[in-house]
């Protein structure tokens, strides 16, 4: 048997009642079992759209949480590579601004003459080599330098070429300046340990503190300037 609730013109609820099957081909009674079944249709529908709503703000909750996830991550990330760089950038710019200590001191003498064969003892000079044999270099008062900006092989203008840069500090530019413009066309002795390393000559004053020693006839000759002129 089954039992349905009826209802009065008013509205109201009337007290539930069992129905004979006969009842069911009454026309009320199948208008009110149809409108209860709508009824439950009705509500299951609403639950069903209430739990795939809840359902959607569950995932979209989840999707913004997983964006602003990877947001965080990638911004971390990109300061991170920035903070490495502007390091590493610091650490390359205070390693080019340390400067070199030499393992002896270079000093510059001007050369006032260069005569033929080994310098006579008690001379102020330094014997040397050149094209033509053994010679003497007399010197004249010159500067020592302990420490440099940058000393190194660059290539040259010529091809195939290299040449040694000396980057002075600026403590000693002003005396190099003075030397060179006092010994315009003339050379200078480049000496270490009492050895005569090279003897460039000066085409013009040098008032920057960039000197470029040309003549090294390959890299491995030029690799050995700027070893001897380290004091190695």
């Amino acid at each position: 048997m089954a039992a349905v609730p009826d209802a009065e013109a008013g509205g109201e609820p009337e007290a539930t009642r069992t129905l004979d099957p006969a009842d069911w081909s009454s026309p009320d009674a199948r208008r009110r079992a149809r409108s209860a079944e709508r009824q439950r249709a009705a509500a299951e529908l609403k639950r069903s759209r209430a739990a795939l709503r809840r359902s959607t703000l569950r995932q979209d909750r989840a999707v913004r949480d997983h964006r602003s996830s990877l947001l965080i991550m990638v911004i971390m990330l990109g300061l991170l590579i920035a903070t490495v760089v502007v390091s590493g950038g610091l650490v390359a710019a205070s390693m080019r601004n340390r400067p070199i200590t030499l393992a002896a001191p270079l000093h510059i003498y001007p050369v006032v003459r260069t005569v033929p064969g080994q310098c006579p003892a008690g001379t102020a000079g330094i014997s040397g080599q050149t094209p033509g044999g053994p010679a003497c270099y007399q010197l004249t008062r010159g500067i020592a330098i302990r420490r440099v900006a940058d000393l190194g092989v660059q290539r040259a203008q010529r091809a195939g070429a290299y040449d040694v840069a000396v980057t002075l500090r600026s403590n000693d530019r002003r005396a190099f300046a003075a030397l060179t413009r006092a010994s315009l066309h003339r050379d200078l002795a480049f000496v270490v340990r009492d050895r005569l390393v090279t003897v460039p000559r000066v085409d013009a004053p040098i008032l920057n503190g960039k000197v470029v020693i040309t003549g090294p006839r390959n890299r491995a000759e030029a690799d050995r300037l700027v070893t001897s002129l380290r004091g190695r």
